[in-house]
C-alpha cells in the first residue's frame, strides 16, 4: 500500500461500516484515519497491504506487531469484489509477512460470529478458535456484539 491509497481505502472503510454487518469502528473520522495509515506506513512493524481489482484498491488487510511478538491483523474488501480470492490472497501474503520476522510469533483476529465466510478463510489458513467474547463491542445503534477470537501460530 502506498500514500495514494489512503484516501481510497477511507471512502472503503465507510462502504463496508455503513453496511453496519463487518466492520466494528462504525465511526469514518477521515482525519484520525489519515494519521493511522500515515504512521502504520512509516512503521517497519506495521503491514499494510492493499487488494486491487481492475487498476482500483478494492480492499485491505493491517497488521501490527507489538513489543510482545504478537501480531493483530484486520480487513475489509468491498462488497463488489468479495468472493474473488482477494481477502485470501491478502491473508496468504500477511501470514508470509509475519513468519519471516523474528519479532513476530503469533498472528491474531476477531470477528463476528454472523461472518461465517470470514470465519472459513481463516480456518482455511490456519487460524483456530481460541475463544468467545461475549457482548464485548458497542455498536453505534447500543448493541452488544460477540467476538470470535482466532489465533495462528507462525512459528510452526
Amino acid at each position: 500500500m502506498v500514500v495514494d491509497d489512503v484516501e481510497r481505502l477511507i471512502d472503503l472503510w465507510g462502504v463496508v461500516a455503513g453496511e453496519g454487518r463487518w466492520i466494528g469502528r462504525e465511526d469514518v473520522d477521515r482525519d484520525a484515519m489519515r494519521d493511522e495509515y500515515d504512521r502504520w506506513l512509516s512503521d517497519d512493524s506495521s503491514l499494510e497491504i492493499a487488494a486491487v481489482l481492475d487498476g482500483q484498491v478494492v480492499g485491505t488487510l493491517g497488521a501490527q506487531v507489538e513489543p510482545s511478538g504478537i501480531a493483530h491483523l484486520g480487513m475489509f474488501v468491498a462488497p463488489e469484489a468479495r468472493g474473488q480470492g482477494l481477502g485470501s490472497a491478502l491473508l496468504a501474503e500477511c501470514i508470509a509477512w509475519t513468519r519471516g520476522r523474528p519479532d513476530c510469533h503469533k498472528l491474531t483476529l476477531q470477528h463476528w460470529p454472523h461472518n461465517a465466510a470470514a470465519h472459513a478463510l481463516y480456518r482455511r489458513h490456519g487460524f483456530v478458535v481460541e475463544g468467545y467474547l461475549h457482548r464485548h463491542w458497542r455498536r453505534r445503534n447500543g448493541e452488544l456484539w460477540d467476538a470470535v477470537l482466532m489465533g495462528l501460530d507462525v512459528e510452526s
